[in-house]
């Protein structure tokens, strides 16, 4: 008789949750900084006021992720904390409701009564707060909350989004830097689209075609409020 290896599969919805943070978080690095960046530069400003400008962009805006992601993940964390807290409390006075309780998921799932009963049991013998936590609560070790490391992932795609057009005007003399930036900014917007669509499973080119379009649009309206103010 043949045998097996076992093997993972590895499904694109498993990607999501990182894929998400990590594209949108560069694409808001991109564009802000990008556009403020355009913007600056639109009202024919000196190098050291467009460079400062960037920069302060790509540093609030990094801190700004990483507090907004710290205070959202921390809050999660808090919630499925006091879940589990729960959970404890009522398999410690209340053994059979909870056997009941999985056994009536697993039934939900397409097992007859007397196998879903016998799997609740095994299962809380082994494990009962893991058990309820994964089949009653959705919660497991791969999806638990984590604040200081989703704070720490959304400063750094945010930065490595932002650095880009930092670059290019601080490399470029002032007349070139608007057109410049808007151009490298609309790419890289263009190029994460891409990216982020083909590692999710979804259509590359609605989405790039749609984060070219909000790219364009943030780049024409902020040069053209630089313009404004170029007394």
């Amino acid at each position: 008789m043949s045998r097996h290896p076992l093997h993972s599969e590895r499904h694109a919805v498993e990607k999501l949750g990182w894929l998400r943070a990590a594209v949108l978080g560069a694409n808001d690095g991109t564009l802000s900084t990008g556009s403020l960046i355009v913007g600056v530069a639109s009202s024919h400003a000196s190098r050291g006021s467009i460079l400062v400008a960037g920069l302060s962009a790509l540093l609030a805006g990094a801190l700004s992720m990483a507090a907004g992601e710290y205070v959202s993940v921390s809050s999660q964390a808090d919630s499925e904390q006091a879940d589990l807290e729960r959970e404890k409390k009522e398999l410690a006075t209340d053994w059979d409701a909870e056997v009941a309780e999985l056994a009536g998921l697993y039934r939900q799932r397409g097992l007859d009564e007397p196998l879903a009963r016998e799997v609740a049991v095994a299962l809380m013998q082994h494990d009962a707060l893991g058990a309820h936590a994964r089949d009653e609560l959705g919660l497991s070790e791969a999806s638990a909350a984590r604040p200081l490391e989703a704070a720490l992932a959304s400063a750094v795609a945010f930065s490595a989004g932002a650095f880009f057009p930092v670059m290019v005007a601080a490399l470029l003399p002032e007349q070139q830097v608007s057109w410049a930036v808007s151009v490298v900014s609309v790419v890289l917007l263009a190029v994460l689209g891409c990216v982020g669509a083909v590692a999710g499973g979804a259509s590359p080119l609605r989405a790039t075609l749609r984060v070219t379009f909000w790219g364009v649009a943030a780049m024409l309206v902020t040069g053209g409020i630089g313009h404004l103010f170029n007394f």
